[in-house]
């Protein structure tokens, strides 16, 4: 493995790729079915196929996300499935899911709705941390839906639907008022702004990135569409864009939301939106 390691690393930088020890890290404990943690008391291993490293390393070589290339990524204390066509899992997705399991701990069987689910990474996190609530996660990407399918296997508390959020009629497939806590990190880069992303980025799937022309497309149909959706005194809770949150907030407020509240991430930037009906 330390071989492995040691080749990776200087492949990895030698063609450009930033991260190249963390990727390398990554890279090679995956192949040896091992937690990056346990490098170190297996390093004299030959667990690392060469043609199985090789092929992983062209992949980064050509820009593909570490995540793709692995196949999977932790968030939120579980490993989700992840590959082509779904949004990789992002560290401040996990405070959105945070606050969203906080709120739902306090109630005795909340019902919550995960808008956008992609890879069922918040919905999925909230269905195992709060055994007591009934979670169901909304996607509408064929692609992405085979991932949460997956992700979602063997977990009794959430239920998956098929369906596009801006569509009156998926949020008309609820009982009105039967929603404790709706939560979404929905699409919302500026349709124009998304070709100049990191290449890596553009991986990932574009109806996963495109907000529409001021990315704010799905805040205003997912605060007017799933309204009466969600219970008098329930909670909507968005992720934003980092310049969005006045935005965000102005369109709650039109809606008729209150208690409306700007939360920052872990890098001090506007992250999260949270709102009550």
């Amino acid at each position: 493995m330390k071989d492995a390691y040691s080749y990776s690393v200087y492949f990895l930088g030698a063609n450009g790729v930033d991260e190249a020890e963390f990727k390398a890290l990554c890279l090679v404990c995956s192949l040896a079915g091992i937690k990056n943690s346990e490098y170190e008391q297996n390093k004299s291993s030959d667990a690392v196929l060469t043609k199985p490293l090789a092929d992983a390393l062209w992949r980064l070589r050509s820009g593909e996300p570490l995540q793709y290339v692995l196949g999977s990524w932790d968030f939120y204390e579980s490993e989700f499935s992840v590959g082509s066509g779904v949004l990789i899992p992002r560290p401040e997705t996990e405070e959105l899911t945070d606050i969203a399991v906080n709120a739902a701990r306090v109630l005795e069987c909340p019902t919550v709705l995960d808008l956008c689910a992609g890879s069922g990474c918040i919905g999925i996190s909230i269905a195992r941390a709060v055994k007591n609530a009934r979670v169901t996660a909304v996607e509408n990407s064929e692609k992405a839906f085979e991932y949460l399918k997956k992700n979602a296997a063997g977990i009794d508390n959430i239920s998956l639907l098929k369906a596009d959020v801006l569509n009156e009629s998926a949020a008309a497939s609820f009982p009105k008022e039967s929603a404790d806590i709706i939560v979404s990190n929905p699409p919302y880069i500026p349709s124009a702004d998304i070709d100049k992303l990191q290449r890596e980025v553009l991986f990932e799937p574009r109806e996963a990135l495109d907000g529409g022309e001021d990315g704010l497309l799905f805040y205003r149909g997912i605060a007017c569409v799933w309204r009466n959706t969600l219970k008098s005194g329930g909670i909507l809770l968005f992720e934003i864009g980092e310049e969005q949150g006045a935005s965000v907030c102005s369109i709650l407020k039109s809606a008729g939301y209150v208690n409306i509240e700007l939360k920052k991430d872990i890098y001090g930037n506007d992250r999260m939106v949270s709102a009550e009906k």
